[in-house]
């Protein structure tokens, strides 16, 4: 038999969720703090988006209006001019491959050795655990632009500079403490009666985890493999640090740094390289949204 709502006790009647009614009868202080907090909140996302929106506009617009002493928030006549500029100024290609590859390279480094660390951490008990985490954490919260000397000595000193290998392994140990903290929470979050209960079926402990845990981790991979391929992606003091005589083997941050070198004024120009370098990222994100939004979530709690 359902208890009417008049019957709950006091404790129930304070818990129970708000009506729409209720929500719709807030005092005024209560609406003017929610009308408050949404104008802030717009505030915010017009200053972000500001700056990416006006370079995407600037690269469409001709360069007459570019110059105009009339700024306009919109393309009166939009043009593509610039965009053929920058594909077809010399290395972009080249400069583009080599991002990726290094990108690429460092997150499938960072996930597959952060994959069995966090795994470890978060499913097994042995000595010195604590200790490990407190490391990696401590890792995260390091400058690593601080260690930029040191890594210069030491790729100098064991004939690594001007390699894209060296590039590689550098983003791979910037990107790995935040994978393995990371990671430690979406296995956290997997109850591990579903490993038993595999095990109790006859799966070895390798079994058990390709088959229950590696598919329940996707959406945190995918979450990790995003965040660590934006790092990598837009990384520009190692890069130019360590790749100096060998003009081949720069990356687009780089290029893109002295790309108003070569053409001058040409901010059209420019607007356009910057807009192409932001599509990787955007396309990654925009295929991967679903799988980060549902990781990100899964990874804030333990289940």
């Amino acid at each position: 038999m359902t208890v009417p709502p008049t019957n709950l006790g006091p404790a129930a009647r304070l818990n129970r969720p708000a009506s729409p009614r209720a929500s719709a009868r807030l005092g005024p202080a209560a609406r003017l703090r929610r009308i408050a907090l949404n104008l802030a909140a717009l505030v915010v996302l017009a200053v972000s988006v500001f700056p990416v929106y006006w370079m995407v506009i600037t690269a469409f617009k001709p360069t007459t209006e570019i110059q105009s002493e009339t700024p306009g928030f919109w393309p009166a006549h939009p043009t593509l001019d610039h965009f053929a500029t920058a594909m077809s100024a010399d290395g972009f290609r080249l400069f583009w491959r080599n991002s990726l590859a290094v990108t690429l390279g460092a997150v499938l480094l960072a996930l597959v050795v952060a994959l069995l660390a966090a795994f470890a951490v978060a499913r097994m008990r042995w000595r010195g655990r604590r200790a490990f985490i407190l490391m990696v954490f401590i890792a995260q919260m390091a400058p690593w632009e601080a260690l930029l000397v040191a890594m210069f000595i030491i790729a100098r000193d064991t004939g690594m500079l001007d390699r894209l290998s060296m590039l590689t392994l550098i983003y791979f140990m910037i990107t790995l403490p935040f994978t393995i903290i990371t990671l430690r929470g979406f296995i956290a979050a997997i109850p591990p009666e579903l490993e038993e209960a595999a095990l109790m079926d006859g799966c070895t402990r390798a079994a058990a985890f390709r088959r229950v845990v590696f598919p329940l981790l996707a959406p945190g991979l995918m979450a990790t493999s995003l965040f660590g391929f934006i790092t990598a992606w837009n990384e520009f003091a190692f890069a130019n640090a360590l790749i100096i005589k060998s003009q081949d083997d720069r990356t687009l941050p780089v290029w893109l740094s002295s790309f108003g070198n070569v053409f001058g004024t040409d901010w059209g120009a420019t607007m356009a390289a910057a807009t192409l370098f932001m599509l990787p990222v955007l396309l990654v994100f925009l295929v991967l949204q679903r799988r980060v939004t549902s990781g990100m979530i899964a990874g804030a709690v333990k289940g």
